[in-house]
Order: C-alpha cells, then sequence, then structure tokens
C-alpha cells in the first residue's frame, strides 16, 4: 500500500550535481519525519540526512555536511536531496524512507528508518 520512488540518480563527474526525489504514497507524508540512507558496495548503510516531519530540523552526516541539502515539499508528498560537488567517495544506491528523528543530546540527533523504504537511484561519481 505505502509506495516509495526514488528518482533522480545517475552518473555524473566528479564536483558535479545531482538533485535526487522520493515521492511517497499511501502515508500521511507531512506526519512522518523522512530520510536518506546509501549504501556502496561492499559498506553497510549509512544515514545521509534526515528532515523532520514539519522541516524544522535537519541533520547530515559529516561527511556531506556543506555539499547536501535536505529538504522536502509536503504539498507534493516529495523529499529531495541536493547534492553538490560531488565526489568519488559518494558513490552509493541512495534510499528514501519514511524515518525517525531522535535528539540525542544538545543540537545533537539520530536518525534511523522506520520501514517504509523505496527501491533506490544509484548515484556514481566517476572521477
Amino acid at each position: 500500500r505505502v509506495q516509495v520512488v526514488e528518482s533522480g540518480g545517475g552518473l555524473v563527474q566528479a564536483g558535479g550535481s545531482l538533485r535526487l526525489s522520493c515521492t511517497a504514497s499511501g502515508l500521511a507524508f507531512d506526519t512522518y519525519d523522512m530520510g536518506w540512507f546509501r549504501q556502496a558496495p561492499g559498506k553497510e548503510r549509512e544515514g545521509v540526512s534526515c528532515i523532520s516531519w514539519n522541516g524544522g530540523t535537519t541533520n547530515y552526516a559529516d561527511s556531506v555536511k556543506g555539499r547536501f541539502t535536505i529538504s522536502r515539499d509536503n504539498a507534493k508528498n516529495t523529499l529531495y536531496l541536493q547534492m553538490n560537488s560531488l565526489k568519488s567517495e559518494d558513490t552509493a544506491m541512495y534510499y528514501c524512507a519514511a524515518a525517525v528523528l531522535v535528539v540525542t543530546g544538545y543540537n545533537r540527533y539520530t536518525c534511523g528508518g522506520s520501514g517504509y523504504w523505496g527501491q533506490g537511484t544509484q548515484v556514481t561519481v566517476s572521477s
């Protein structure tokens, strides 16, 4: 019933940009925290960025801070990830998911997927 669909991945040169989109249906999108996660071959899945249901809180992995920006358009049930200054290390399958964003300390947060995942979109950055 719940459908989460990512798009926007592709092959880009290092230093380039991509914007990923994620459209969700079958759930009350504007009540869910949402996140982007990625997994590269031979590596564990890692959180990239999360945004609270109302957009008031965001967090980013240290590796992408200053380069990636998460946003959402609740009217369109869509989540975005703007990726700039891409590096070869960003090569991975990127997944969108409903998430739980948790306060763990002063201005510190963790975020984990909550079970509603998209199929992923591949991002490949060439040098």
